[in-house]
């Protein structure tokens, strides 16, 4: 199977231009992504340790948390692990079938995240805006349910996506792509792919627009409720309870929007490429970083946690 256009639609193996064909520069990129994959298995793999084993971590906030810090670990191994190895190989193979269950497992868990942030928005709103009735309302079968909601969506909207991408009868075998992400597999079809692309519009209508409409209608309330604490400590310590799962909410929904809906460029394989490595790679290393850094009790645990091995 050459690189060249292949005369039937079922191809066996797919080969992955990466990130750069320069050796030198992909030495480099291999042992700067090793670090950031260690950070984050070892970031999230803590946070979900520490909630885990600290009773005052057992609260609706930090269950959607370590249910986050789940998804982030679970999304940087669908794709870095085979990436670090391409980074330190000639060809950078990877089979049909792997290729499917990768574009399936980061956009199922990508999926899960955006909704995951959407229920957590909630959550900051019931605490803020109802503090009396937090407990009442944040029930344990509530959030079992919000969590799973969630997940069957990211799964369900990635599994559609899925079939509609790989249904297409392909003319190439080459992604210009590190990782198997459906605009870069769209560009390998034969046909016209107009309906695809508004298939991947509507679901990126659902993973993106509804969350972040949940979060846009949490915060307004929140930010309301905030303005009429009198004292300036009172107004602080309750914009602090929001202020971690804001900054992952700006990092997370700006990236994505950036990507899928600025107009198309001649720049745009590249800038995809770019998003793409920042939201699978570098965004689950960050989560447990803001989260832990940016929260007391998350540090207090941390800090009991290392106590009991001295």
């Amino acid at each position: 199977m050459g690189l060249d256009k292949i005369n039937q639609t079922w191809v066996s193996e797919f080969i992955l231009l990466g990130l750069s064909s320069d050796w030198g520069t992909q030495v480099f990129l291999f042992l700067l992504i090793l670090v950031v994959y260690l950070v984050t298995v070892m970031g999230n793999s803590l946070i979900l340790l520490l909630i885990r084993m600290d009773s005052r971590l057992h609260t609706p906030m930090y269950f959607f948390l370590s249910v986050l810090s789940l998804v982030d670990l679970c999304y940087g191994n669908s794709i870095t692990p085979q990436m670090l190895a391409h980074f330190l190989s000639a060809q950078k193979h990877i089979s049909f079938p792997s290729c499917v269950l990768q574009l399936w497992a980061s956009l199922a868990l990508g999926g899960s995240e955006f909704f995951l942030l959407g229920a957590m928005a909630y959550d900051r709103y019931v605490a803020v805006c109802y503090p009396l009735h937090y407990t009442a309302i944040m029930h344990a079968r509530l959030c079992l349910a919000l969590s799973a909601s969630c997940l069957v969506a990211g799964f369900s909207n990635s599994l559609m996506e899925t079939i509609i991408t790989f249904q297409l009868p392909l003319c190439y075998n080459v992604i210009d792509h590190f990782a198997c992400e459906t605009l870069a597999v769209l560009r390998l079809a034969c046909v016209d792919i107009s309906f695809n692309e508004v298939m991947v519009a509507f679901s990126g209508f659902l993973v993106i627009v509804l969350p972040c409409s949940l979060v846009l209608f949490s915060y307004a309330h929140i930010v309301t409720a905030i303005l009429r604490i009198r004292s300036a400590q009172g107004r602080h310590k309750a914009f602090g309870t929001c202020t971690s799962h804001l900054t992952v909410v700006c990092m997370c929904f700006g990236a994505t929007i950036f990507t899928y809906l600025e107009p198309h460029s001649a720049s745009s394989v590249q800038k995809e490429k770019v998003v793409a490595l920042f939201y699978a790679v570098v965004a689950p290393m960050l989560n447990p970083l803001i989260y832990s850094l940016r929260n007391k009790d998350v540090m207090a645990a941390l800090q009991k946690l290392l106590e009991k091995f001295r």
